[in-house]
């Protein structure tokens, strides 16, 4: 288990040293919209804990991980205990957790929408799209939708989406 850090301590520890390494791990459409100042946008599927390119990580020193609600963020402190340097600390909740506590986030010009609700929109599009198919061409086209029921079933049980791994390599989220 990762360490954490509120969204309220981190406020204070980045008040008394805005230079604290912080690496915002979502992808660069969802950094686009709404983000810390403080933060460094290295999406988690290029990340690499031993080089991270024009940041200097102190030695044995904590590094900061912020994504949408935590998962990546924990992901990502995974990564680096694996390459070992077990320096990662979570911010519990993420951006999400962030913004619920009334604390400042800069806002981008708008662009592609956040992860999440691709998630919710591919879905809930193949959801109905198999329900319409199997009423209209042929009865075994339900099982898609019960095929992206049972997705979504397992991605609240595990907390892990693969729809949402695939979505964020897709081109317009990078």
């Amino acid at each position: 288990m990762p360490k954490t850090v509120s969204p309220h301590e981190l406020q204070r520890l980045l008040a008394a040293d805005s230079a604290l390494p912080l690496l915002d791990v979502r992808t660069p459409a969802e950094y686009a919209g709404a983000r810390l100042t403080q933060a460094r946008n290295v999406p988690l599927d290029r990340l690499n804990p031993g080089t991270i390119a024009g940041l200097s990580l102190p030695e044995g020193k904590p590094v900061y991980l912020l994504c949408q609600a935590g998962k990546r963020a924990a992901m990502a402190a995974e990564a680096f205990a694996a390459a070992g340097r077990d320096v990662g600390v979570v911010v519990e909740g993420g951006l999400n957790a962030w913004t619920a506590a009334g604390l400042p986030v800069e806002k981008g010009t708008g662009g592609v929408i956040s992860l999440e609700r691709q998630v919710r929109i591919g879905a809930g599009s193949l959801v109905l799209l198999g329900v319409l198919l199997g009423h209209f061409v042929h009865p075994g086209f339900y099982w898609l939708s019960g095929f992206v029921g049972a997705g979504l079933v397992f991605a609240g049980v595990t907390d892990f989406c693969g729809m949402a791994l695939v979505l964020a390599k897709c081109p317009w989220n990078r």
